[in-house]
Order: C-alpha cells, then structure tokens, then sequence
C-alpha cells in the first residue's frame, strides 16, 4: 500500500466531513461512517487538529468540524499532515559509491513518487467532492457488511432455543 493506514483513515475523515459540514460530529458518528476503529481515528482526529485542519468542541452539540476550505485544501496537505510522502534523496542501501546519486531503479522510483506528490497536491477536496460519479467518495454507511446484523440474529436465535428447551418447574 502506497499509504500508511494513517493518512487513509485521515483521508477518509476529512472527505466525509467536509461532505457533511452541517454541524459537528463525534468520533463515534465519523468512526462509523468512515469505518475506521474509533480508538484510532481519536487519535487521527487529535493530529489533524493540531495541525488545523479540524476543530472540536466538547459537550452537548460538540464534536469536529473541518476548518479549512474544500477548495484550498489538497489531498496532498492532509497526507502531509498525518505522514508525509517519504522521497527517495539518498541510497536506501546505504551504498558510499551512490550516495544522493540514486541508481536507475531508485531514481525512477523517486519519480513515481515525485508525480503522485504532484498529482495530490493538484487535487483539493473540492474536487472530490463535486466529481460527477455514481459513488461517493465513501461508501453509504448504511450499507455496511451485514456480519453484525447476522451475528446478533445468530445470537438471539441461540438465545431462543436455549429458552425453549429449558423446562420450568
């Protein structure tokens, strides 16, 4: 994976509440929605407030709020932010004869790298967003994967057929 699961859940995050600037929103609501484990994306949220590109609020009606433009802020900003692109500048293997002189193979490499830099910087949120597609940037969490649905109806009907069996005195 080109990212780490820190910048994709910080992606995810700030995609759906720029998409749903309403009002703030807790973790646990954006936890759900982005499918990201609440724990984490805590502490995700905590660096991109840091780093000011979300705001909270605490108590009745609190929650975060995006507290940057959609069109000034880039795809590119919010990976910086959580863990930036690392660049090829000197030989991964330590080679004295390379030194900041990659090899072919890193230097096209660094290039790739170079080009997605370049790629999300040129991308705002805005874009996302207004992009005319079927699909939202995020699935509808309303259609999650119905594992917890079936695993609680698998629990109640355990549940019912310990109870029918079960004689009353």
């Amino acid at each position: 994976m080109l990212f780490s699961q820190t910048a994709e859940y910080a992606l995810r995050a700030i995609v759906w509440l720029a998409d749903n600037s309403d009002r703030p929103h807790t973790t646990g609501e954006i936890a759900d929605a982005t499918r990201v484990p609440a724990g984490y994306l805590s502490k995700v949220l905590q660096g991109l407030g840091r780093k000011g590109f979300v705001s909270s609020r605490r108590g009745l009606g609190g929650g975060f709020t995006l507290t940057r433009a959609v069109d000034d802020l880039t795809i590119l900003d919010i990976v910086n932010a959580v863990d930036p692109i690392q660049r090829i500048t000197t030989c991964p293997l330590s080679l004295d004869a390379h030194g900041t002189n990659l090899c072919p193979l890193h230097r096209k490499l660094d290039d790739a790298l170079a080009t997605i830099e370049a790629t999300l910087g040129e991308t705002t949120l805005a874009e996302l967003l207004g992009a005319p597609v079927k699909n939202q940037a995020l699935c509808d969490p309303l259609a999650r994967p119905r594992r917890i649905k079936a695993n609680a109806e698998a629990s109640v009907l355990r549940l019912r057929r310990h109870h029918d069996f079960v004689p009353f005195s």
